[in-house]
């Protein structure tokens, strides 16, 4: 045991020895806290829904006043904690800096409540399978990403990427759906199932976009690895249009354009930009003979029975 502790402790200072020491490790966000945070604001937005508020409706404002404060109250104290990681290479922040920022935050919750509210109709009327909004509110994958989004990206914008990072990976645990708070995405987004979708840092997403399982919108070279100019660095992912579709397991890299209405379909493998109104496929699959087919499987077969 004393060889494993001392091992540990060679590893730890190894690691630090490379790392900046002069961050306040300590002041990192807590990722329970903010997990709070989220449920607070969730039953903030939908006092009903997601708050399980069951009084009269002349006590809804009060419940809502009741859970904000205290959403505010645990977020202003973690954001207060980002700052504190950072203020080694920012230098010192005003001392009501994290109150600023929670007081310019709240001011969006009714904008990220419309945006929500508007996620929840594009997957109602995309899925024939919903059988209410309060459905799809609850429990479908999709809109619980954009709930988490819309609040990540707004704290994003304001500051405190730390704090929207965690916010973005606490969706990321919960429904498969990797959304990086930078991303910039329109009204009605609806993520079909979901699992697996990746939207990056520097994304912009127009208005009724619709994506399914296993899409990616990526970069073509992960910072730090290739050397990248400042357009590449902040400019790094796809554009996609308003009204466009992307089927399940489309592959899109870099700063590609994708034109308003295009179509995008499954598996496909994108580097280049799409005129508005395209249609985009892979050729569909063959159907072999009888004589090949039965060909095939008799090699599949003795090759699974090794």
């Amino acid at each position: 045991m004393s060889d494993a502790i001392t091992d540990l402790r060679q590893a730890r200072d190894a690691w630090r020895s490379r790392q900046d020491e002069a961050r306040d490790v300590a002041s990192f966000p807590s990722r329970l806290a903010l997990e709070r945070v989220v449920g607070l604001l969730s039953a903030v937005l939908y006092p009903r829904r997601l708050g399980h508020f069951r009084g009269a409706a002349a006590d809804e404002d009060a419940f809502v006043a009741a859970k904000l404060l205290a959403a505010l109250t645990d977020l202003e104290r973690e954001i207060g904690h980002e700052l504190g990681y950072w203020q080694a290479e920012a230098g010192a922040f005003e001392p009501d800096h994290a109150a600023t920022i929670v007081r310019l935050f709240v001011n969006t919750l009714g904008d990220i409540r419309r945006l929500v509210d508007s996620d929840v109709e594009a997957a109602f009327l995309g899925d024939p399978a919903a059988r209410s909004v309060d459905e799809i509110l609850v429990c479908y994958p999709g809109a619980i990403a954009s709930l988490h989004h819309r609040i990540a990206h707004e704290l994003h914008n304001l500051g405190t990427p730390i704090v929207a990072r965690i916010i973005s990976e606490i969706a990321n645990e919960r429904t498969g759906i990797d959304i990086h708070p930078g991303a910039t995405i329109g009204e009605s987004f609806f993520i079909d199932h979901g699992t697996g979708v990746v939207i990056g840092e520097t994304a912009i997403i127009g208005a009724r976009v619709r994506l399914y399982q296993h899409v990616t919108l990526g970069a073509r070279s992960p910072a730090g690895v290739a050397p990248l100019d400042v357009r590449e660095r902040h400019a790094r992912h796809p554009v996609v249009g308003d009204d466009v579709v992307i089927y399940a397991g489309a592959t899109i890299l870099g700063r590609v354009q994708i034109g308003a209405r295009a179509t995008i379909g499954g598996n496909v493998w994108l580097l280049s930009d799409v005129p508005e109104d395209s249609v985009l496929v892979q050729p569909e699959a063959l159907r072999l003979g009888r004589e090949a087919g039965v060909a095939l499987r008799d090699v599949l077969t003795r090759a699974s029975s090794r």
